[in-house]
């Protein structure tokens, strides 16, 4: 239990930044606006914090077919790729 009280090392952040890179990190919140009893407006936050080999072993790969980040590939490209 005093391990738990007082830890016997400390964590820098980059030890921190690996720690949630590898593993990931899932925020969630709701923001909801209401006057006398009306809903005027709801915000709904989801936000993943991963590297990219983590995302992609969770399935997630949605910047491989986003045309604003990917560069259409030329004939030659293809050929020095080998296809």
């Amino acid at each position: 239990m005093a391990d738990l009280v007082s830890p016997s090392r400390t964590y820098g952040l980059v030890d921190i930044l690996d720690r949630v890179l590898d593993k990931g990190l899932v925020i969630v919140g709701d923001i909801k606006i209401n006057l006398a009893n009306v809903e005027l407006l709801t915000i709904q936050v989801r936000l993943l914090i991963c590297s990219i080999d983590k995302a992609e072993q969770i399935g997630m790969n949605w910047w491989r077919h986003d045309p604003r980040l990917t560069t259409p590939e030329t004939p030659a490209l293809k050929q020095e790729k080998g296809e």
